[in-house]
């Protein structure tokens, strides 16, 4: 997991040729005007979702983790918070399905909180079981993009 802000983007494009093209589409001031909803850059090697919601209650959901992605997941507007745990030490709820290209877990007592605020970026790896979109400290509209980078 890695999390920072989007002026330090740069720091992190040696990590794979793929990561590095969506940090670049990130940092460009014009992908916070991008349609809702999936927008390629790269057919299914590279490709982000835009979404707008409003934050979830903190106690409710499961995390849920991929195989095939690395997910990049970056505030906009708005604030949320994402929970995060190593897999190997979640239980799991739904095992990996294909259409969905996620497994679920359900929610440890003890997890590592992420405070997403605009301009925030987190780069969330196949162990990495994430529930994003949870209240922080009060309910909160967010505009985000989350990037899936091919493994």
């Amino acid at each position: 997991m890695i999390v920072d802000k989007i002026e330090n983007a740069k720091l992190y494009s040696s990590i794979s040729p793929r990561i590095a093209k969506a940090l670049e589409v990130l940092a460009a001031k014009e992908i916070s005007k991008s349609p809702d909803g999936k927008n390629e850059v790269d057919g299914t090697n590279l490709y982000y979702l835009v979404q707008r919601y409003t934050t979830k209650p903190r106690n409710e959901g499961q995390m849920e983790a991929h195989k095939k992605y690395i997910d990049i997941q970056f505030v906009v507007d708005g604030c949320e918070s994402i929970f995060v745990e190593d897999i190997s030490i979640c239980r799991i709820a739904s095992a990996y399905n294909e259409t969905d290209e996620a497994a679920m877990y359900d929610l440890p007592q003890k997890f590592s909180e992420i405070f997403m605020t605009k301009g925030t970026f987190c780069i969330l790896f196949p162990q990495d079981g994430h529930l994003p979109c949870r209240t922080a400290v009060s309910e909160s509209k967010v505009h985000k993009i989350v990037f899936k980078v091919a493994i």
